[in-house]
């Protein structure tokens, strides 16, 4: 199944790309996928099987080679040359020499660029959505609707464009005007997850460049061949519009250029995605130096789900949120909160939607559910259900390997946990769902409350009254708030983010340009009289 979805792919895609730079000849007899024929279709993408990993206007690195593999299989798709510190600071010397240019440009002259490079992604939509299932792990249509998000920012940032302005106040002098300025903040470090290899860049970097910023992005090392391949298109439009490359910088590598990035003084923001643990490290280093960053970090996010609830939106949401991704979104549902009258009805149901769910390639199109995406997940998975029944709780579907090539294991419910035992409070970046009883609204809202992370939460209920008490200020404690949907599935017109440990950060829509500008309070004086605030005579 796997070389007949491959060879498709290849046939709808193969055509001819280019790279100019090889870290090291490849070997006589390669092993790695892009050398065979059934996956040419990555090389539309100017990928191939040496590939530079550093952009700064023109293509290098002097790093360490790492090689990227497919999850679905555990076999190597292409090598990637990781930027050394040399070669970050040279890039963040070009990038802060391209921001003198690119903050002059009108910001509706740089949504222009921004509207090309939207338009390049959606010739390229279908390759890369290919790519982000082979190197990533998820399935194809998710794969695919990651690089529809990229997309989908361009044309939201493209309209922001024409409408970046702070107010004109009223003053209380005579003579006097009072106005907010936004100004750019100059260099945005973005550093990605594995889980969203192309829509979060996609998120900082449409919003940052058309308030006038340059990037910098450093991807995960698991998934360089997506950072590189999304890269080539973004600077193809800025070389074809005679614009410096190293307005969206590229440096591909480890712990030791995200520290440099976090340490970095002329690094104006930076926008981390990832681990709560790491993130934590991340802010104390830039906080260290007084810089700003923009955090989206964990999420153990609750759906709770009352005696009122539509089980016919209830059912396919719970295992949407719970089940998507093989589990690894921020916004992922691991906890299921029940009332003791639904308790039973609900997980019947929902153990038979498991038993549905269709495990396998992630290129298969009939596929639901595909890899973890290292070996190292399926470590953590075997642990956390392990712990689970230490502390009591019993598995009444999956909690195994899956015997097959590749990072598979099988989605899992597990009931019987108090909600405050340690392995609910944890989030495992893994297919789990702890499904917990209750009996009031009170104690189902303060469950919701009671872990660390503050990000995507949901309820099902009819009643009017619940709903808008959720929705207040006792109720959902996090960024994102739902009422009859899933805890995933974000638009791009509402900010994203989360409260408490998920970092505080918000991308994409409403005012969250904001955090990629500066804001001067400016008062014009146009009299010849000099009357101060407060009516303060000095004189």
């Amino acid at each position: 199944m796997l070389r007949q979805v491959a060879e498709r792919s290849r046939r709808a895609f193969l055509r001819k790309g280019i790279l100019s730079f090889s870290c090291k000849p490849a070997a006589p007899m390669s092993t790695l996928l892009i050398s065979q024929p059934q996956y040419s279709w990555l090389k539309e993408l100017g990928l191939k099987e040496d590939n530079a990993g550093v952009y700064n206007g023109t293509w290098g690195g002097r790093g360490e080679v790492v090689t990227t593999y497919c999850p679905a299989n555990n076999e190597p798709i292409a090598r990637v040359c990781q930027a050394s510190l040399e070669d970050y600071e040279e890039t963040v010397k070009k990038a802060k020499e391209a921001w003198k240019v690119w903050a002059e440009v009108p910001a509706p002259k740089r949504g222009e660029i921004v509207r090309q490079i939207g338009d390049a992604l959606r010739q390229k939509i279908k390759v890369l959505g290919n790519l982000v299932s082979l190197e990533m792990g998820k399935i194809l249509v998710e794969g695919v609707g990651e690089v529809q998000e990229y997309v989908d920012i361009c044309d939201y940032a493209v309209g922001l464009s024409r409408m970046i302005g702070g107010p004109i106040l009223p003053s209380e002098r005579p003579g006097h005007a009072l106005i907010e300025q936004w100004n750019p903040v100059g260099l945005v470090g973005i550093i990605t997850a594995f889980n969203f290899p192309v829509a979060v860049y996609g998120w900082n970097s449409a919003v940052a460049m058309v308030c006038g910023n340059v990037c910098l992005w450093k991807g995960a090392p698991t998934t360089s061949l997506v950072s590189v391949a999304v890269t080539k298109i973004i600077a193809q439009v800025l070389e074809a519009n005679k614009l410096p490359g190293a307005i969206c910088s590229l440096t591909c590598g480890g712990t030791d250029i995200g520290k440099a990035m976090a340490r970095d003084v002329r690094v104006d923001l930076l926008s981390f995605t990832g681990s709560t643990n790491v993130g934590k490290q991340v802010a104390l280093m830039v906080q260290e130096r007084f810089g700003r960053t923009l955090l989206e970090l964990g999420g153990n996010n609750a759906i709770i789900a009352f005696e009122d609830a539509d089980l016919n939106l209830l059912i396919p949401s719970a295992l949407f949120a719970a089940v998507g991704t093989a589990g690894q979104r921020c916004t992922t549902a691991r906890r299921l909160i029940l009332h003791e009258s639904i308790h039973d009805e609900v997980v019947e149901k929902l153990t038979k939607a498991y038993a549905q769910v269709r495990i396998g390639d992630p290129w298969d199109a009939n596929t639901l559910f595909g890899p973890l995406h290292t070996k190292q997940a399926m470590k953590m998975f075997l642990d956390a259900v392990e712990l689970a029944k230490q502390q009591g709780g019993s598995v009444v579907f999956g909690g195994k390997i899956i015997e097959r090539p590749g990072n598979y294991v099988e989605p899992t419910i597990v009931t019987g946990l108090s909600y405050n035992a340690s392995t609910v409070q944890t989030e495992t970046f893994a297919p789990i769902l702890y499904v917990l009883k209750f009996k009031t609204e009170e104690e189902a809202f303060a469950w919701n409350n009671e872990v660390k992370q503050g990000l995507s939460s949901s309820i099902f209920t009819k009643d009017l009254g619940r709903i808008f008490r959720w929705l207040g200020p006792k109720g959902s404690d996090c960024g994102i708030v739902n009422v009859n949907i899933p805890t995933s599935g974000a638009e791009i017109g509402g900010a994203f983010g989360g409260e408490k440990h998920t970092g505080g950060g918000r991308e994409s829509g409403s005012d969250s340009w904001k955090q990629y500008m500066r804001r001067s309070t400016c008062t014009i004086n146009y009299s010849k009289d000099l009357p101060l605030a407060q009516g303060i005579k000095f004189q």
